[in-house]
């Protein structure tokens, strides 16, 4: 009895252990459970797949923008996603998201979330965590809130204070955006009431949208963008090469905005919706840009290359409210009413309302983020998912009402909120900045940035610099290199026995340069000057449409060849370039004669006939 009363005390201990391991072991389970690691990794790559879209805006409005902004307009970007990113952490975000004042409240508030200071309650799971943990949907939320400030930036280009639209983006992270982002996907009072909108036409899109549209009313139109008579002038982007780049990423990006905005990627249904999402998301864009070239083409006489471009966005703007309701020949009528309305938008903005937008956001957006929304109500397709019943389908009228209450109402509240913030800034410091600062370019008005492309420039003196072997030193540090200056320098009399010194100068195609050339050379010329010039003639160039706008003056590439003869007859010279270059038709070009006084060969000092001469 005396050994097992000494060994009781120790079962005990050993029976208190394994309860405490068991119990451990059933928390670590449900920790296990709780979190799907499919879910959280198809959230996280969406999150860096949207974030990857925010490049691509900048190419688009640098591309479509002109050069001396360029610097301005990467800098908007960059600080659009910071300050996004940084105010919607702090502040925006349980404004979305959170139930109510109270973190962990299961009765969610019809208009407002809650304070929730750097999102601390999502982070330790209290509100927004699913089949993933709430931190990898606040960083998955953080970048569609981005998305929908940088609209703006197109918008207002080239004009706009750099100071005023940081403090749009504050606003409209902090405080615009999460508001009517709880009505939709916080469990609001339009939640409650079965308004759909799977990635944001509305939630994202058209609140930048609209945004951009009151904000570029208020600044005006760039300096001579219109006439006195209210005529609009095309003001041709600096590189549709980089405008184009810019789209393909965001299309690319896309299919993490709208697949990733399952929050899930487990099940047999999910898996099949997430692939319908792709191929909806990818048609519509496709039919976007189709349709919208073949618009622009019977408009225009040629399919204009901008507006196509933007015709692949309005496509996905459009698709994004209803890929996960419509079938793919839903997603092909959505990106035909993208394109339809986005050409519409961008003439009657600018022909008709006379608000600039030089890279089509307001269209693009806030008006294919309205036609997509309203697309649910109209082409919901119960057989690609079950919950939704379109007024086409057969399903009545009330879920299409339920998505004109959604776009009014918040409509209705940027619009207000718009008012206000614009109207205040544009009172205080002000919205736009002054003419000369906008004739010179916010690269160096705003940045101090002398261009955004300085190796690009071949004027480095400008800039006081000159260029040696060694490097690149300022002029004031330039040594000065000692030469002999050779004796034939001396000016002498030109011969009068050789016939006098010619120069010609012919314009022509850059296609017809090579068959120049080598008829040049055919007659004994092989000394030429060649340069690339832009210019036109009387006839102002042939007439071409930008955007829908006739261009005024069309200045087309040439080829300028200037060569000096003496032996060779001036008229050889120009009947073998007329032979060459004649089409007969505009654009041949031009052959300039003018005479000339004297020619000195700077290597050897010669003059005349002999510096024309090789020894």
């Amino acid at each position: 009895m005396p050994l097992l009363e000494f060994f009781l005390p120790i079962f005990a201990q050993a029976d208190s252990a394994i309860e405490v391991v068991e119990s451990v072991s059933e928390t670590v389970a449900e920790v296990a459970d709780k979190f799907s690691s499919v879910d959280t990794i198809w959230v996280l790559l969406g999150a860096a797949l949207v974030f990857f879209m925010h490049p691509g805006f900048t190419m688009v409005e640098a591309g479509f923008t002109r050069a001396k902004n360029t610097g301005n307009i990467v800098m908007k970007n960059v600080l659009t996603f910071a300050l996004g990113t940084i105010f919607f952490t702090i502040v925006g975000f349980g404004i979305m998201f959170a139930p109510g004042m109270n973190l962990s409240s299961e009765t969610v508030s019809p208009y407002f979330g809650g304070i929730d200071l750097f999102s601390s309650g999502a982070i330790e799971n209290q509100y927004g965590a699913g089949s993933y943990p709430g931190v990898v949907f606040l960083i998955f939320q953080t970048v569609f809130c981005a998305t929908s400030a940088t609209i703006v930036s197109g918008a207002m280009a080239e004009r706009t204070k750099f100071s005023t639209y940081c403090i749009y983006c504050i606003v409209l992270s902090a405080f615009v955006y999460p508001v009517s982002g709880h009505w939709v996907w916080g469990g609001g009072w339009l939640a409650e009431k079965g308004f759909h909108d799977f990635a944001g036409s509305t939630v994202v899109h058209m609140v930048g949208g609209l945004s951009a549209f009151i904000g570029a009313a208020f600044l005006g139109p760039r300096l001579g963008k219109y006439t006195k008579d209210g005529k609009p002038r095309a003001i041709l982007g600096s590189n549709l090469a980089l405008g184009c780049l810019g789209v393909l990423i965001l299309w690319f990006g896309w299919f993490g905005f709208n697949g990733a905005s399952t929050v899930c990627a487990t099940g047999d249904g999910v898996l099949t919706s997430m692939g319908s999402i792709f191929v909806t998301t990818n048609l519509a864009a496709s039919v976007g840009a189709a349709v919208t070239m073949l618009i622009t083409w019977a408009r225009y006489g040629k399919p204009d290359v901008s507006m196509t471009l933007n015709g692949v966005l309005a496509g996905l703007v459009g698709i994004t409210a209803c890929c996960d309701v419509v079938s793919p020949i839903g997603a092909a009528i959505v990106g035909t009413l993208s394109a339809v309305f986005l050409v519409i938008g961008i003439e009657f903005i600018d022909k008709v309302l006379h608000i600039d937008d030089p890279v089509g956001a307001i269209s693009v957006h806030g008006v294919c983020g309205v036609v997509g929304t309203l697309c649910v109500g109209l082409l919901a397709d119960p057989k690609v998912n079950g919950d939704f019943h379109g007024l086409l389908y057969g399903g009545g009228t009330a879920l299409l009402i339920t998505q004109i209450i959604g776009v009014v109402t918040v409509a209705a509240w940027i619009t207000i909120t718009m008012l206000i913030l614009f109207g205040i800034l544009g009172a205080t410091i002000g919205l736009r900045v002054s003419k000369a600062e906008e004739l010179g370019g916010l690269d160096i008005s705003e940045h101090g940035l002398a261009s955004a492309y300085a190796d690009f420039n071949i004027t480095d003196q400008l800039l006081g610099i000159v260029a040696h072997e060694e490097g690149r030193v300022p002029l004031a540090q330039a040594v000065t290199v000692e030469h002999s200056v050779p004796k034939t320098v001396t000016a002498k009399p030109l011969d009068p026995s050789h016939p006098k010194f010619s120069k010609v100068e012919i314009i022509c195609r850059q296609n017809k340069f090579d068959d120049l050339k080598s008829a040049l050379n055919a007659i004994d010329i092989t000394g030429m000057t060649v340069t690339q010039v832009m210019g036109c003639g009387m006839q102002k160039g042939s007439s071409e449409f930008y955007r829908g706008v006739p261009i005024d003056i069309q200045l087309l590439p040439k080829v300028r060849v200037e060569v000096v003869v003496t032996k060779v007859p001036v008229g050889l010279v120009i009947e073998t370039a007329k032979k060459v270059l004649y089409t007969g038709n505009i654009g041949d070009g031009k052959i300039f004669v003018y005479d000339v006084e004297n020619v000195v060969k700077v290597r050897t000092g010669a003059e005349g006939y002999s510096a024309l001469q090789d020894e």
